[in-house]
């Protein structure tokens, strides 16, 4: 070991900052954030450490620094000089606030750039809720020593408890319920009790899920996925955990609504933490509204982790600006689904607006859409396209006018799911004259 970690209490005690740049206020608020009463100086005098206990010195001349490094020494006074290691008694690691948790990270000073890397990979693994389970178990400290003696056997509840439910509520939200937990681990009868995620799997590609995403996925008990989750995603998973498809296509439903609704309660209720996998958002036409709803009412936690709604992964992906200042600034997703075989959409207000529509599931009912948008007014020259598979890298894109995609739509569709653009923005492409034609796209953005 090059240094020896230490964390200090600077909770209303002097520190010394020397420096009038950048970087010395950037030394200093961290300082500030620990409680420390920061004196900053531009310059040094001895006179100015009377009382510190510690010093930071930059963006100051070389000799006002090594002044400062060596009068802190010489009262034993822990000092730092920012990119003087020969000057130092002491580092500064690379910090992860997790409050009331702290992650130091250190090379020694020989690889800053690596601690910082290495801090932003801990950042991600360990989300802020832990800070949260720190502050419940602080407030829990004494009763638990109190009622769990010994060592061993409160080490044991506190790992249940750090790892199980109590945990999973908190990074929900739901610190109330938690706490119930807590006050139950005291007496020994904990109630077994377990948790839904609605989780967003976004368009397919693993590494556009979220962090939250990522994390739950590798902790659930069982999870409950559809039929547009690849491999790639549910590769993420633990592999003993239980996999339960429920998928479904158009006019088709291997598992109806009703029943997965009543699946995630009974796994609940069962102690299970459950993730119920969901391509895109769970709350863009994903129906988990209706889950949330029947959660809520079975009286079981959950949290809704959001995903990147399939509009946004293919229209990022066809390089299609959703908006454009200079086409349109407003964007409409709605539902190409119909209702006893008609479009169910108010299609003079869509028009009115003259925004980019999206059309989720829209490619059967697209020959009504074009229909249905011509005869309100909009101009049979708009820019349309049709986007397969989106997100993934089978996408597929088909470009031109609402009339020329409702012509080409049923030879050229794989029968993936599809996603329908139309509006003045979708014509602002990278650009729409040549982007399918373009060297630098990747083989499956090009038709």
């Amino acid at each position: 070991m090059q240094h020896f970690p230490i964390f200090l209490d600077l909770t209303g005690r002097a520190v010394l900052v020397v420096g009038e740049g950048e970087v010395a206020a950037r030394k200093a608020a961290p300082l500030l954030a620990a409680g420390a009463a920061v004196r900053m100086r531009g310059g040094f005098d001895s006179a100015d450490l009377d009382g510190c206990v510690l010093a930071v010195g930059a963006d100051a001349p070389l000799d006002v620094l090594m002044a400062l490094s060596a009068a802190a020494q010489l009262r034993g006074i822990p000092v730092n000089i920012v990119d003087k290691p020969e000057l130092c008694s002491f580092i500064t690691p690379a910090i992860v606030d997790r409050a009331p948790m702290t992650i130091a990270v250190s090379s020694g000073g020989v690889a800053p750039v690596l601690s910082r890397l290495i801090r932003a990979r801990i950042e991600a693994a360990v989300p802020p809720a832990f800070g949260r389970l720190a502050a419940l178990a602080e407030r829990f400290k004494s009763q638990i020593r109190s009622a769990l003696p010994d060592l061993a056997q409160r080490r044991r509840v506190l790992e249940s408890l750090f790892t199980g439910p109590a945990a999973d509520l908190v990074f929900a939200g739901h610190e109330a319920d938690a706490a119930i937990l807590f006050e139950s681990a005291l007496t020994g009868h904990s109630p077994s009790g377990g948790i839904v995620f609605l989780v967003g799997a976004g368009p397919g590609a693993a590494d556009l899920m979220t962090l939250r995403a990522q994390r739950l996925l590798g902790e659930a008990d069982v999870i409950v996925h559809d039929r547009l989750i690849g491999d790639a995603v549910l590769d993420l998973a633990r592999r003993d955990a239980r996999r339960i498809y429920v998928g479904k296509v158009r006019a088709h439903h291997c598992v109806v609504q009703e029943d997965i609704n009543g699946l995630l309660i009974s796994l609940a209720k069962e102690g299970q933490k459950v993730v119920r996998l969901k391509g895109g958002d769970p709350f863009v036409f994903g129906r988990g509204g209706e889950e949330a709803e029947a959660l809520h009412e079975a009286g079981i936690p959950f949290e809704v982790v959001p995903g990147v709604t399939a509009a946004l992964a293919c229209a990022a992906q066809a390089r299609i600006p959703l908006t454009h200042r200079a086409a349109t600034r407003s964007v409409t997703f709605v539902t190409g689904h119909t209702k006893e075989g008609r479009l169910d959409i108010d299609f003079a207000p869509l028009v009115a607006l003259n925004g980019t529509i999206a059309v989720y599931m829209g490619i059967v009912s697209l020959p009504q859409l074009r229909d249905g948008l011509f005869s309100h007014g909009m101009a049979r020259s708009t820019p349309a396209m049709l986007i397969e598979n989106g997100g993934s890298n089978k996408q597929r894109e088909l470009r031109g006018t609402l009339d020329v995609l409702v012509a080409e739509a049923p030879n050229w569709t794989n029968k993936g799911p599809t996603l329908v653009m139309v509006g003045a923005a979708v014509g602002r492409g990278i650009a729409w004259a040549e982007i399918s034609s373009s060297a630098t796209l990747p083989p499956q953005a090009q038709v």
